[in-house]
């Protein structure tokens, strides 16, 4: 018995080296030609460990019994990608080790080697695998579970530490906005700038992304500086009043101020982004009494 519970385990093991190689094939190639893709990938990862735990929840298309799933949550819809990317990755797995790999296990893989590769294979840290998929998907979890553009310190410090995550990790994953870009709507609440607000966008800044932004459905990055690189250039940039979202600014209140000079060393922040990203990894996860391996990642079995 024991002996075939090794087998079983060795032959685990290969088949998540197989999910290692297919991943970093299929997407390492997307991110050099679309560097955005990555930014989708990450954003992807914490959005789906937000709400319900990393069970790729937020994967599930809609169906005649459900609606209004997790991807047309208003912090979601219209704005996520991704999707494709892992719908071809589990294709090239089930095609290989059918029925091992769970579309949540790539989610979470996706997020670290996107990682990885906009970080221009700096950051890179081992990914516990073993996840299974969710099978409940709600869009009004959305709201309550992944903390809004507008959110202060406060908030954010709260609907972190719902997850298990603390302070330090709430500054240290606000990191990952040094890749990607917005929509404009998100960060109404700070345009036209405040002058009388101390942590307005200083107005250089401001005067640069009114510009760009024509309608509320206009994009811009969200570091001007190294948007196509994960690094921590986001740090200078809240200490110097060039951050889109009020939640980035609020990083500057004298409760999280020092955290944010400290991960202005890159090694210290880089260091501290691997913990966090591998902790937030394991909320909520979902075993085989309360989850499947999906067959098709839009779809429950």
């Amino acid at each position: 018995m024991a002996s075939d519970k090794l087998a079983a385990l060795a032959l685990l093991l290969a088949l998540l080296g197989c999910v290692a190689r297919t991943c970093q094939a299929s997407y390492g190639r997307k991110i050099k030609r679309n560097r955005g893709i990555g930014a989708g990938l990450i954003r992807l990862f914490f959005h789906d460990c937000f709400v319900q735990g990393c069970d790729a929840s937020v994967l599930l298309d809609k169906t005649q019994a459900n609606e209004q799933t997790e991807k047309f949550g208003l912090p979601n819809i219209g704005s996520l990608r991704g999707f494709e990317v892992i719908d071809k990755i589990k294709t090239k797995l089930e095609a290989k080790c059918k029925g091992v790999v769970s579309c949540a296990d790539i989610v979470a893989y996706a997020g670290r080697d996107a990682t990885y590769f906009l970080s221009n294979k700096k950051v890179y840290f081992e990914m516990p695998a073993g996840r299974y998929d969710g099978r409940i998907s709600s869009a009004n979890e959305t709201l309550f579970n992944l903390p809004p553009p507008f959110a202060d310190v406060t908030l954010l410090e709260a609907m972190f530490a719902a997850k298990g995550l603390s302070l330090d990790e709430m500054v240290t994953l606000s990191g990952a906005h040094t890749v990607g870009i917005s929509h404009c709507s998100s960060f109404g609440d700070r345009l036209p700038r405040n002058a009388s607000d101390p942590k307005a966008m200083n107005s250089r800044f401001a005067e640069s992304v009114t510009r760009k932004c024509k309608s509320s459905s206009s994009t811009v990055d969200q570091d001007i500086y190294t948007p196509n690189t994960l690094d921590n250039r986001y740090y200078k940039n809240v200490l110097n009043h060039e951050v889109l979202f009020t939640s980035d600014a609020a990083l500057e209140s004298s409760k999280t101020k020092y955290l944010v000079k400290q991960n202005l060393k890159s090694y210290l922040w880089e260091a501290k982004f691997k913990q966090a990203m591998r902790k937030m990894g394991g909320i909520g996860v979902k075993t085989s009494a309360n989850g499947e391996i999906r067959k098709n990642c839009r779809l429950i079995n």
